[in-house]
């Protein structure tokens, strides 16, 4: 029989481009150096992010009314757009599902607080804690999701599981009656900056340890 010469499909994990797959196929630990030297400049830049953030919130927490704001809707925002980031890097966001959902809640997330800066700060808070409870829950199943091709999860799952719980205290605060500053936020994005990096130095020992051709 004749051979067609039809190119036969690649049937690839859902997780990965074609060209990723052909990479960790003929080069395994290529495809590992690659995605980990990525995700050690997502995680390193995701905790510098929110260190700035952490400081900014404490220096101008008493500042007016329209610079506390803008640091409380860059929050989010930041989030969204990070989330799609890592998505497209590693084959798109309808190959990463739980960070597509994640960068539609943080945008939404976004807009809320715009509201909720209309109503006072407890609104605020309150929108922050279901966000939070929200990505929490994302971030750890995308951590869960990437175990078994990238190192350094744990802090990310650890991460996740820490952003739940900070979610629902944040809630029970927004019933308060007491009045709540920026810089009740700044603790849940304090641990987050930890977390990052924790994830980033992991990944940066795992490369130093693994021989290289």
């Amino acid at each position: 029989m004749a051979a067609t010469g039809r190119r036969v499909p690649i049937v690839t994990p859902p997780h990965l481009t074609e060209e990723q797959y052909m990479t960790e196929t003929l080069d395994p630990t290529r495809g590992l150096r690659e995605n980990n030297a990525w995700l050690k400049r997502y995680y390193f830049t995701r905790a510098a992010f929110s260190i700035v953030w952490v400081v900014a919130a404490f220096a101008l927490a008493d500042a007016t009314t329209a610079v506390v704001a803008t640091l409380l809707l860059i929050y989010p925002a930041w989030d969204a757009g990070c989330n799609g980031v890592d998505a497209q890097r590693n084959g798109g966001l309808r190959r990463n599902p739980t960070q597509l959902f994640n960068l539609v809640v943080s945008a939404a997330t976004t807009v809320a607080v715009a509201i909720a800066l209309t109503q006072g700060m407890n609104a605020v808070l309150g929108v922050f804690g279901v966000w939070a409870s929200l990505t929490g829950l994302l971030q750890l199943a995308t951590a869960v999701g990437r175990r078994k091709n990238s190192s350094g999860q744990w802090p990310m799952i650890l991460s996740g599981i820490q952003s739940t719980a900070a979610g629902g205290s944040f809630i029970i605060k927004a019933g308060a009656t007491a009045v709540p500053q920026i810089t009740a936020i700044a603790p849940y994005a304090a641990f987050g900056a930890l977390y990052f990096f924790v994830s980033a130095t992991w990944l940066t020992i795992v490369d130093a340890r693994r021989p290289h051709a």
